[in-house]
């Protein structure tokens, strides 16, 4: 059984999230979304809203799409760390941009030196979905502008939600 992990912070899930999911579960037999605590960045959305939006956006895609190999969990310390304990084979990165590919690029070659076991597999972003990122989705919704979309249609009340809190 090949298992694979999607790791990112999510802040909030995109619909480019959301397509990586469905390829990589059409791809492997468990796919593990990872939340990772990244120290460096400040995130919108507390570690508890974003496990809640991706639980809820693949809750829809096992309904929807008849897909039972995803689950949801978060994690702390080095990604290939939690690959070794859960025993993950593969790390789905998804794709964008050049300068994407030379950020995970170099992240690929730390990840092997740490544990060689763990594999890397790129998926690139569908072209439409080329120019979604979350840091785009913050941007907007921090200026009230309409997310509908970037983001899953079964998580937009929630990300809305979060910005009027905000604002109040």
């Amino acid at each position: 059984m090949k298992t694979a992990l999607y790791a990112g912070t999510f802040d909030p899930v995109t619909i480019g999230h959301q397509s990586i999911i469905i390829r990589s579960a059409e791809l492997f037999d468990k796919v593990i979304v990872g939340i990772g605590h990244n120290s460096q960045k400040q995130c919108m959305f507390s570690l508890e809203e974003r496990l809640v939006m991706l639980k809820t956006l693949v809750e829809d895609i096992k309904e929807v799409l008849k897909m039972d190999n995803i689950e949801v969990t978060s994690y702390e310390g080095l990604t290939v760390d939690f690959c070794k304990k859960n025993k993950v084979d593969y790390i789905i990165r998804g794709v964008r941009t050049n300068t994407d590919w030379s950020v995970e690029s170099s992240i690929v070659y730390a990840n092997k030196l740490l544990n060689e076991r763990v594999g890397t597999v790129f998926l690139l972003a569908n072209i439409d979905e080329i120019g979604i990122s979350s840091s785009i989705v913050r941007d907007i919704l921090r200026n009230n502008g309409d997310v509908s979309e970037f983001v899953p249609d079964v998580v937009l009340d929630m990300v809305q939600k979060k910005i009027t809190t905000h604002q109040k």
